[in-house]
């Protein structure tokens, strides 16, 4: 995902700084080419030899080093680095970047470099609340550096408050974020359902179905990669949604109907993932559900059609896209959605073929337009929402 990027991780005295080498293990595994910058006071915490062994570059540290290939080295890396990340940034470094003081290689090289600068913040409670501090991360803020907020936690000394590094998958998401797709999204607002929606009978039992709400998942992470204004309205799921989209949680089907309702108007693409359950009890009164041996019957009603109301009430230059799963005549009974919706996208899955449905990893999808259909191999999700995000781009 991230091959041929460069990213400069900074690393200052804090006891937080073994994340960062998971983080740089991390980094690597997914193609970048991670260069570490490190303060003296970061050498009492871990030793150079820990961060050149997992990235297989040399640490920057000196800034008269001449162990180098001829070049002056913080303008080489400033120069190529597409992401640079302070993690963990004690209160000194903020200070001193945030005061344009560049006295050592991490901030004179970080002074050098053009692109994206990311802040973690990472000590004592009382000093990331001092205002002097909070002064010069508000400063780093007006000048474009983007500040990975500290959360709560166990500090080093026992004592519970703010000031805790995030933990290693966080600062991965931020950079990932970045500099892992092009932002060709850039300035679209799109709006995705996704999950298991439930209907409660009473209050134990629920009508729902098998969705994971991984497709929908798949499609908000891609679009916010790349660039979009991710709405995401979900559903029952047992993942954790994307980070970086609005997220706005439902449980019933009338829920999800309103959300969607509520917000679609401003949206450019809405793409209706959900697998919405497609009847609600009547009455949800214990008093009016037999519980007999005999007729154990409840009475259902229809809930509302999201993706028709959608269709029906489509704004000018909008893009709707919905998801069919069909056990027989997948593509004609999609296709006559297609219509019946007046959507500009179905994307029809069988839950016949292996590989596709809902649970897994994977999906074989065919794409319906009005000018043809698109059928696409086995593929992960996350894969198959980038080519649906693709072909929504050309409608």
């Amino acid at each position: 995902m991230l091959k041929g990027k460069t990213v400069l991780l900074g690393v200052t005295g804090s006891i937080a700084v073994y994340k960062i080498c998971n983080l740089a293990r991390m980094l690597t595994k997914l193609g970048a080419d991670v260069h570490v910058a490190m303060t003296p006071n970061s050498l009492n915490f871990v030793h150079p030899l820990t961060f050149e062994t997992l990235t297989q570059n040399k640490c920057l540290i000196d800034t008269f080093d001449r162990n180098f290939q001829y070049s002056v080295e913080h303008v080489a890396i400033a120069k190529k680095a597409d992401v640079v990340m302070i993690a963990p940034a004690s209160a000194n470094v903020i200070g001193k970047i945030a005061g344009g003081i560049a006295d050592d290689m991490l901030t004179t090289t970080v002074m050098a470099c053009t692109c994206k600068k990311i802040i973690a913040p990472a000590m004592n409670h009382n000093m990331f609340h001092n205002p002097i501090v909070q002064d010069n991360i508000n400063k780093l803020k007006k000048f474009g550096y983007e500040i990975v907020e500290p959360v709560r936690g166990m500090l080093a000394n026992r004592d519970i408050g703010d000031g805790k590094l995030p933990d290693e998958e966080t600062l991965l998401e931020y950079i990932v974020r970045e500099i892992a797709f092009e932002k060709d999204l850039q300035g679209k607002k799109i709006m995705i359902t996704a999950g298991a929606t439930r209907e409660n009978i009473d209050p134990v039992r629920f009508i729902t179905n098998h969705s994971s709400g991984k497709m929908g998942f798949a499609l908000a992470k891609a679009a916010m990669l790349r660039g979009a204004d991710v709405t995401l309205v979900a559903a029952h799921t047992d993942i954790e949604p994307p980070m970086f989209v609005n997220l706005i949680k439902v449980e019933s089907a009338e829920d999800m109907f309103n959300a969607v309702k509520d917000n679609f108007a401003d949206m450019d693409i809405i793409i209706k993932a959900a697998a919405v359950a497609d009847y609600t009890p009547v009455t949800v009164a214990d008093s009016k559900i037999k519980k007999s041996d005999s007729d154990m019957s409840i009475p259902l009603k229809r809930t509302k059609d999201i993706l028709k109301y959608i269709g029906e009430n489509k704004k000018e230059n909008q893009i709707i896209c919905g998801f069919s799963m069909e056990t027989d005549n997948l593509v004609e009974n999609s296709a006559k959605k297609l219509k019946s919706k007046n959507a500009d996208m179905i994307c029809a899955n069988s839950l016949r073929k292996s590989g596709a449905g809902f649970g897994t990893d994977t999906n074989i999808i065919t794409l319906i337009t009005k000018d043809g259909n698109q059928e696409l191999e086995m593929m992960s999700k996350f894969d198959a929402a980038n080519i649906i995000l693709d072909k929504l781009k050309t409608l």
